[in-house]
Formats: C-alpha cells, structure tokens, sequence
C-alpha cells in the first residue's frame, strides 16, 4: 500500500467515525427526548449514502473526495460547530445541502 493509500484509506475511516458520532447523538437525543422516527430513519439513510460515497471515492481524484470531506463535516456539524444556526438546521435541510454538494461527482 502506498502512502498516499494509507492516507486516503485513514480519511476515509475518520470520517466513517464522524458520521458514526453524529448518528449515535442522533439516537440519543432521540432517546432522550422522543423524537419522530422519521428523523432518525432519514438520518441513517444519509450516513449510508454517505458511507458508500466514502467508499465509492477512495480512488476517485483529490475534488471528488474533498467534496464528499466537506458533505460529511457539514452534517456532521465541523464547521461553525459554536454557531447556534446549526441547531437550527433540520434533517431535511442536511440532507439537500449534502446532496447539493456531492452532486456532479465524477463516476
């Protein structure tokens, strides 16, 4: 394996355990305060096409990968993690942001 591999392959589990986090949260809050299960239904379904994009673009070119990087973080909540706007973003919202984002991935 090559080192550039390696460090492709150690993203893409770095982010494979973002995502893992933001679904455990997801789950406890949903525990903790009754959420509908719509919510975590859609929520699993975005870290699954989120996984297989992760997967899908381990050898795709460095855009490709950042784009699929920037899509995790935004769900995740990476970026602006201390502004309140993300607490009011809702699943719906996450999920056509991220899909605005990966969309036009090369095949």
């Amino acid at each position: 394996m090559t080192p550039m591999s390696r460090g492709v392959a150690h993203e893409s589990e770095v982010l494979v355990r973002q995502l893992e986090g933001r679904l455990s949260t997801l789950r406890a809050t949903r525990a903790r305060l009754g959420s509908a299960p719509d919510d975590l239904d859609l929520a699993e379904q975005l870290v699954a096409t989120l996984r297989r994009l992760i997967a899908d673009t381990a050898h795709a070119s460095a855009t490709d990968r950042g784009r699929v990087r920037a899509a995790v973080h935004y769900f995740v909540g990476l970026r602006n993690a201390r502004d309140s706007v993300r607490f009011h973003r809702t699943l719906a919202d996450d999920v056509r942001v991220v899909h605005e984002m990966v969309r036009g991935l090369t095949p």
